[in-house]
């Protein structure tokens, strides 16, 4: 591990990724995490310039596989094959996220230079081992990019981290932080700022547009010529809303929506708002929006792109969706996906009903991003009298209507409101298969299928939003704890009956999740509760093709100067180079193992030397024992100072 000993710092232009960065998915890695992994790309691509790649042969790459733990070194290290464990355990979105910025040249945030001034460590409570992670490096080795410490980042660690009894670690020095830290939810503001930095970003790769319509030019949306109405910028209408989505009132001289009006003006009297020209990159976008409907159900909202072609230089509507929903006394928010390939501009048209109406429609908080939409929403309104109610456990339960995944599988979510009885003051959420319609039809035991449920942070930014999110995967051969029985069987075989709100009769096989999917105290920050509901996003999607991600040549550490070998003659990992036009094999070497010979078929051991060193004292007694000893003593101190090196760039989760 000799390269590890040649870097110290992470500053400096060599050890920058570049914006692509090669990655390998190892086979490995659970499926739950191959899939997490690619939404932890998604993430990076929505909020930054960073983009990732199948490895196809680069020199540098990231290879991830599952290893003990969560851990990455800091920085592109310039040694071919890079590797970052996603191990048991880390199959969270946000701890994903952390290992590649650590792979991306970031060190914690508890490790900054100045970090005295806003956490104490407590070193006597750390496991033993461990300290390295709590190293702090000065500002001749990490730059913090001029942005204030942040205690809400998702490279600090809880106050929890690496203890060995039951006190903190880490102690904030303005207390009301000790439990914002270590939050592992999502990027930070100041993740972002800092990463968008370092690496040049001027702007995301898949965000399109966010409007709120705080600004009166409200995002360079255009009023159309082709329809007899206009939407209008208000801040209420007596027939509701009476406040915008962003603000819900609560800021004097702000909070503004677009609103059609059907209480006057005659039957199929419509109003068309457009929005700006796009350039779409990917061939898929999800618009976001919230609408609040006080007008006749009879009043329509219809979705248009707007596409402009060579062969249509002006444009040519084309019809996406209709919006439905009977009027109601709350914001609703819809997703809307678009498969557009050329450049575009978004359609609302409103268009009057034939009923009495006193208000119309409202749209506000508008996103649009090249990423794909949710399957489901679920709505949990007047929450806060859940969360204040609520009993611990199964009392405490609520679970959302059936969904039907991509595939067929129907499939429903139960929400711990006040966590479990062994984990209260925490949400818990479960997701189970239920019985449905196409049983008869499908494969069971249900094959890795993931479902993803996704806590939705309001915020009217989507990339400043800070989910909370929780997958599963349905492993075919995984058991049920109490019996012999597939875990992820038809739902009639493994479950147990149930009976919906209708009364309608069903079976509901077991559940899985987390009951610590978020604390109350994290709930009640933020914008997961707004107009006093919440949102959880919710799809289940096949990710069986990633069975087998590993690429059909085998990943390698590639060394400078030379090329690769036709063939790999070398043996139990080596690597073959070309030197001189003729095959030479590299091989593997551990902190007390080594291979060698031609192909690198004998292993060598610290064990085998001392005997060796042993044995040869018996012929030269006096003059080996000074060698050995001289020997031992050099080996010790380079074997710890390129462990100490080691330890401080390979950081822990």
């Amino acid at each position: 591990l000799s390269w590890m000993q040649e870097r110290n710092s992470i500053i400096g232009d060599n050890y920058r990724w570049p914006h692509v960065i090669p990655y390998v998915l190892e086979d490995s890695l659970e499926m739950n995490a191959k899939g997490l992994i690619l939404k932890a790309f998604e993430q990076y691509r929505l909020k930054t310039c960073i983009d990732f790649k199948p490895w196809e042969g680069e020199k540098n790459y990231i290879s991830v596989f599952k290893g003990s733990g969560c851990w990455s070194s800091v920085g592109n290290m310039q040694m071919g094959l890079q590797q970052l464990s996603i191990g048991t355990n880390c199959d969270r979105i946000g701890t994903i996220q952390h290992e590649f910025l650590h792979a991306l040249g970031f060190w914690h945030e508890q490790s900054r230079s100045d970090r005295d001034d806003y956490v104490t460590i407590v070193w006597d409570r750390i496991q033993s081992g461990k300290e390295h992670n709590f190293n702090k490096y000065d500002d001749k080795t990490s730059d913090f990019l001029n942005v204030p410490y942040d205690y809400n980042s998702v490279m600090h660690y809880s106050k929890t981290a690496f203890r060995s009894g039951t006190e903190s670690t880490i102690i904030t020095n303005i207390p009301d932080f000790m439990d914002v830290i270590g939050q592992r939810m999502d990027f930070s503001d100041y993740d972002l700022q800092k990463l968008n930095r370092l690496y040049n970003c001027s702007s995301s790769l898949s965000f399109m547009d966010t409007c709120s319509f705080e600004l009166e030019n409200i995002c360079g949306m255009i009023q159309s010529s082709d329809d007899n109405s206009d939407w209008q910028r208000l801040s209420q209408v007596p027939a509701g809303p009476n406040t915008d989505h962003t603000n819900m009132g609560e800021c004097k001289d702000s909070g503004y929506f677009m609103h059609f009006s059907t209480s006057a003006g005659e039957e199929g009297s419509t109003a068309l708002l457009e929005s700006r020209i796009f350039y779409p990159k990917r061939g898929f976008q999800c618009l976001q929006f919230y609408l609040y409907n006080s007008g006749h159900e009879s009043d329509r909202l219809y979705v248009f792109v707007r596409e402009y072609t060579s062969a249509h230089p002006n444009g040519t509507l084309r019809f996406i969706e209709e919006i439905k929903g009977s009027p109601e006394t709350y914001w609703q928010l819809h997703h809307v996906s678009l498969q557009v390939t050329s450049k575009f501009r978004v359609v609302f048209q409103g268009v009057r009903g034939s009923g009495l109406s006193n208000g119309g429609l409202s749209i506000d908080d508008i996103n649009l991003s090249e990423t794909q939409c949710p399957h489901h929403v679920w709505h949990i309104r007047n929450f806060t009298h859940l969360l204040n109610t609520s009993p611990a456990g199964a009392a405490g339960r609520i679970d959302s209507p059936p969904f039907y995944s991509s595939k067929g599988y129907a499939f429903q979510v139960s929400l711990y409101v006040n966590g479990t009885t062994d984990n209260p003051f925490n949400l818990g959420i479960y997701l189970s298969l239920i019985s449905g319609a196409n049983d008869d039809h499908l494969q069971w035991p249900c094959a890795w299928q993931q479902g993803t449920m996704i806590l939705l942070d309001q915020h009217p930014d989507i990339r400043q939003r800070m989910s909370n999110q929780r997958s599963i995967t349905t492993d075919p051969q995984k058991l049920s704890d109490s019996s012999s029985n597939f875990f992820w069987d038809r739902p009639d075989i493994v479950g147990s009956p149930e009976t919906f709100p209708n009364g309608t009769e069903f079976w509901r096989g077991p559940g899985l999740g987390t009951a610590t999917f978020l604390t109350h105290e994290r709930l009640r920050s933020r914008d997961f509760i707004k107009e006093d509901g919440i949102y959880i996003l919710l799809t289940m999607e096949d990710i069986s093709h990633l069975l087998s991600t590993e690429p059909s040549v085998s990943p390698t550490v590639v060394t400078k100067g030379p090329s690769f070998c036709p063939d790999n003659p070398c043996e139990n990992g080596g690597v073959c180079v070309m030197v001189d036009r003729a095959p030479v094999c590299r091989c593997p070497v551990g902190d007390d193992w080594w291979y060698m010979g031609e192909k690198c078929e004998r292993k060598g051991t610290a064990q085998e030397n001392i005997v060796i060193a042993v044995s040869s004292t018996v012929a030269v007694f006096v003059v080996m024992l000074i060698v050995t000893i001289t020997t031992a003593v050099c080996l010790k101190k380079k074997y710890r100072k390129g462990k100490e090196n080691k330890e401080s760039l390979t950081l822990e989760e």
